[in-house]
């Protein structure tokens, strides 16, 4: 998928997870940028598998630590 287009849904997952549009960046980590807690993370992985119709293993999740790894990893997933 092109990047310009996972950036575009990733950046509507972080939207419905509550991240304030000001906030999204590619470096912005989800613990101490966005502030995610197991709530968000939940949240962020069903909107995730339903907008880029996968299926995200926790083990995926735990190597997702900033908004440019899940780009990365999206463009090789979706």
């Amino acid at each position: 998928m092109e990047e310009n287009k996972v950036r575009r849904n990733l950046y509507r997952v972080l939207r419905k997870t509550g991240v304030g549009k000001q906030d999204i960046r590619p470096g912005a980590t989800y613990t101490s940028d966005l502030n995610f807690d197991s709530v968000d993370w939940k949240i962020f992985t069903f909107f995730l598998e339903g907008i880029f119709d996968i299926s995200v293993h926790d083990e995926e999740l735990y190597n997702l630590k900033n908004v440019n790894d899940t780009v990365n990893f999206l463009k090789h997933s979706a």
